[in-house]
């Protein structure tokens, strides 16, 4: 085993970090960078203007064409297709009030919509593929299209979105930037692409500023409702601007290989934007963090090495197996690699521990591993871990330009934003953009924070989870989900891969443990053929689970942090019904609402041999859960 912490981190050039605290009558605490915000532009197609004129022959993004090759667009012919696209959007009437939405993949031609879009005013709305091929009544589908009224539709593929079409489209223009429809109307992407721009792009361009409407992202709606965020050229131009500061040295080299869906804050917002703000180049990934899916980056990372790799923890527990038996590919990802970067969900330290081993292993210096914390609202980032040495869980200190407000809520804080990266509200939703924000403006994020040090804002802040995932047991006793399931999935080590935290109303905590597949086929000796449902059932899982909520359960004191009762997943999720998100992610409200014949053998009064119980039900242990 690499003692990694004797080896060197790839130097990096952060930003300074210099956190002022103000601590209130009230108990809440204040917290702004010193930092000032410098200035930046505040529409948001300024930057692929300036790149197209000074640097017009760089790559701006690529994509896979059908026989595999890379298909390139650079600046000057990106900016080129834009302002056609944006002269045909002008010619169907779209403006300020008229909203686009994009159903598609990310593409070459949603991405040159989506730009054309915003260099008019016109508000576009990417919506996850999801709500219309992982469903059958396109519910979701249909209240986004109620709600936003477009006047025009993206599908990437009509043959494929034809279905949806049919049940949400009505009399709206389709465009297909693919396949037509079969015995749907479409406008084929080409016609877009043959207009002439003429004056009055460039008088739509001159109307743009800070408070007009650029995106409506949709939330997962993990904890509630789906909410249509209102993204400003300003919230994201401000916040491009905050990310470049935090990491300065993204602006020598940015170049990306990515599959993060743009229709989340993530991909969209900071990854395919900050390139072209960055004057970056972005390689566009059909794969994901699924067993399938990873085949695909995996042929991508072996062709292009990227400067810096941004994901979601689901995708970095796929690619560190293929990682570790691949050397050619090992030297290929960390050759030009400065930062790893996470989001979406906490990285467990066993997948954090791994990267730096993987890193050390190849080049003989610890890539630095960071994250951050913010929201769809946000645009999406709020603070950064702008430092070496970090580990899961820390997500850093305020960006310049943001005031944080920490409201005391039990023994952390609630976050609270302020700044001109913070979304004015929700589209055409008033009673949700009244009850999000606070009485001094600030938006309430309802995430859990506490400080990693006392008396040390700048030693950063640590993530406790989601409060809407907190409750309380029978006891009254309250139940910070969001830490505990943090913490059972760190102390397994590696072989599970997820958690839903169960117990509101009831008289003990429970567990739904979803298995992480690689490392229990490991555990149990069994190849690739070994399906979810074998390795659930097999005693050398079972056995595992018994000694991780023993081990747990010793250290415990009280019926908040002590799991009583686990049951391995007897299913798979299903994200049709949103169990999980297209990050990769276990939505947990989704699970209990869901599966509530599972949550109920956990509290049968003689649970079944699936159920495992701490310390095999001992009846002391089971009074000290029950009563605390």
């Amino acid at each position: 085993m690499i003692d990694v912490k004797q080896f060197p981190f790839v130097p990096l050039r952060f930003g300074p970090v210099d956190i002022r605290q103000t601590v209130r009558p009230d108990g809440s605490v204040l917290l702004r960078s010193a930092v000032p915000l410098e200035a930046h532009p505040v529409r948001m197609t300024e930057r692929l203007l300036h790149w197209a004129d000074t640097a017009p022959e760089r790559l701006f993004m690529a994509q896979r064409d059908a026989r595999g090759d890379w298909r390139n667009y650079t600046y000057a012919q990106t900016r080129d297709a834009v302002l056609s696209v944006a002269q045909a959007l002008l010619d169907r009437g779209l403006g300020p009030h008229t909203t686009l939405v994009i159903l598609s993949e990310n593409s070459i031609e949603h991405g040159l919509l989506a730009l054309a879009a915003q260099h008019i005013g016109v508000p576009q709305a990417p919506l996850s593929p999801a709500y219309a091929l992982r469903s059958t009544d396109f519910a979701k589908l249909r209240a986004c299209m109620e709600l936003l009224q477009p006047g025009l539709i993206l599908v990437s593929d009509g043959k494929k979105y034809e279905a949806a079409l049919r049940a949400v489209a009505g009399t709206v223009e389709v465009v297909a930037s693919g396949a037509a429809p079969d015995h749907w109307p479409a406008t084929a992407w080409t016609a877009l692409c043959n207009a002439r721009p003429g004056a009055a792009v460039d008088a739509a361009f001159g109307r743009v500023g800070t408070d007009t409407v650029a995106k409506i992202l949709f939330t997962s709606g993990s904890t509630g409702q789906a909410k249509a965020v209102i993204n400003t050229h300003g919230n994201i131009c401000a916040n491009w601007q905050q990310i470049a500061q935090s990491f300065p040295f993204l602006r020598e080299q940015f170049e990306l290989v990515d599959w993060l869906p743009w229709s989340h804050t993530f991909g969209g917002n900071h990854n395919f934007g900050l390139a072209m703000y960055l004057g970056g180049t972005i390689y566009l990934d059909a794969g994901n963090p699924t067993p399938a899916g990873i085949d695909t980056t995996v042929a991508n990372l072996r062709d292009i090495a990227p400067s810096a790799y941004f994901n979601v923890p689901k995708g970095y527990e796929e690619l560190i197996p293929r990682l570790r038996c691949d050397r050619a590919l090992r030297e290929r990802f960390f050759s030009r690699l400065q930062l790893l970067f996470y989001a979406g969900a906490s990285l467990p330290q066993h997948l954090w521990d791994a990267l730096e081993e993987l890193s050390v292993a190849t080049t003989g210096s610890r890539v630095v591993i960071t994250t951050g914390l913010g929201c769809t609202e946000s645009s999406p980032s709020a603070l950064f871990c702008q430092q070496e040495g970090g580990f899961a869980g820390l997500v850093g200190v305020p960006v310049p330009g943001l005031d944080l407000k920490l409201v005391p809520w039990g023994d952390a804080y609630e976050a609270r934003f302020r700044g001109p990266n913070i979304s004015p509200g929700y589209w055409r939703q008033p009673e949700q953009t009244a009850a999000a924000y606070d009485e001094e403006g600030f938006f309430c994020t309802g995430d859990a924070l506490r400080f990693a040090r006392a008396g040390e804002p700048g030693a950063g802040l640590l993530y406790e989870g989601r409060i809407a995932e907190s409750f309380k047991l029978s006891s009254g006793t309250w139940v910070h989900a969001g830490a505990l399931r943090a913490q059972l999935i760190a102390a397994a080590g590696g072989w599970v891969q997820d958690v839903v935290i169960v117990g509101p109303d009831r008289p003990f905590l429970g567990a739904i443990v979803f298995l992480a597949p690689a490392p229990c086929r490991v555990l149990c000796g069994l190849d690739e053929t070994a399906t979810a449902t074998v390795l659930a059932a097999h005693p050398a899982v079972r056995a595992a689970l018994q000694t991780l909520l023993d081990t747990l359960a010793a250290g415990e004191t009280g019926g908040s942090t002590l799991i009583r009762r686990a049951l391995l997943a007897p299913f798979e999720l299903a994200p049709e019904a949103g169990e999980l998100t297209d990050k990769g992610t276990v939505n947990q409200g989704a699970v209990l609402r869901h599966r509530r014949a599972v949550v109920d053998r956990l509290y049968a009064e003689q649970p079944d041999a699936a159920v495992l119980e701490a310390n095999g039900g001992d009846p002391i242990l089971n009074k000290k859960g029950a009563t605390d």
